[in-house]
């Protein structure tokens, strides 16, 4: 394992703190636009409006988990958790990701009720209201966006607030349509629309977080390729008992056991050792143990099943 230079510890210190203040931020900003919607909602009688609402709590809840657990992942490793938080974003992440498709079952069964019996609505508040959570919600998703492509857990509220805003468009749409064509039943049918997206999305970011939970080896990391390249290397005869995983969003660890061809000096072992890391790295991994072994009477299977 390379331990990392302070300056480099500095700057994931300034990211986490921008991460926080981000969080706090769409946190205000979307409790704000659903207490809106909500009384929007009832006093319009719009479902589509509710729903967006119902999913801007949702929001909300998403993001205070997300915060509490990037708070708890910068927290210091101790002698009863050696590793420290780092997999608290994941869990959220997971917490997250299920709430959405559990709230998409609830809209799909509203939806359908109210498209078998449409109720009338007071469209111009609709389209109100759908504005102001566009505008919410797009700058929500602004504030976001950047940290959502490296980090799951903040990818897991950034996609609550990002489908909110695709549902939010499309109540403004159906509002529109309501006011100018009495089209009523269209506010089930964008419900439905905005339920089954919340689904796709929900179950793509449970299926990954759910995979690093588990201890699954990381889709990018090709182990074919990695111990090919590994044996090639001078005085190194197989590797074997290999495990890769991830623990976060940042860090993927590989653990092994390597046999040598000859019984090698420990000088040696940590040339060869840096060789190795320097080739798992080419993977994206960046925290490595290995074990050496020499004639030993072990399973020389690449992947060992304790």
């Amino acid at each position: 394992m390379k331990y990392q230079p302070l300056n480099l510890l500095d700057e994931q210190l300034v990211k986490y703190k921008k991460k926080k203040n981000n969080l706090l931020l769409t946190i205000v900003l979307n409790i704000l636009i659903t207490v809106a919607q909500g009384i929007g909602g009832f006093i319009s009688g719009s479902l589509a409006l509710l729903s967006d609402a119902l999913h801007n709590l949702s929001d909300v809840i998403s993001l205070v988990i997300s915060y509490v657990a990037a708070v708890f992942s910068n927290k210091k490793a101790s002698q009863n958790r050696t590793f420290g938080y780092k997999r608290a974003e994941i869990i959220a992440a997971f917490i997250n990701a299920v709430s959405l498709i559990v709230i998409a079952v609830f809209l799909i069964f509203e939806a359908v009720e109210r498209f078998f019996i449409p109720e009338i609505i007071d469209a111009s508040l609709v389209i109100w209201l759908s504005i102001v959570a566009i505008v919410g919600n797009g700058v929500s998703v602004l504030i976001l966006h950047t940290d959502a492509k490296h980090n799951m857990n903040i990818r897991s509220s950034y996609l609550h607030l990002f489908t909110d805003l695709l549902g939010s468009v499309a109540v403004l749409v159906g509002g529109l349509a309501m006011k100018f064509y009495q089209v009523y039943w269209i506010d089930g049918v964008l419900t439905l629309g905005i339920a089954l997206y919340l689904i796709i999305v929900g179950f793509s970011l449970a299926k990954k977080s759910y995979g690093v939970l588990m201890l699954f080896t990381p889709k990018e990391v090709d182990v074919k390729s990695l111990v090919k390249k590994i044996n090639q290397l001078e005085k190194v005869k197989h590797i074997h008992h290999l495990h890769i995983w991830k623990l976060n969003d940042d860090e993927i660890h590989l653990e092994a056991h390597v046999d040598f061809m000859e019984d090698i000096k420990l000088s040696e072992f940590d040339e060869i050792l840096e060789k190795i890391e320097n080739v798992v790295e080419e993977f994206g991994v960046n925290h490595t143990n290995i074990q050496p072994e020499y004639e030993k009477p072990d399973n020389k299977n690449i992947i060992v099943q304790d």
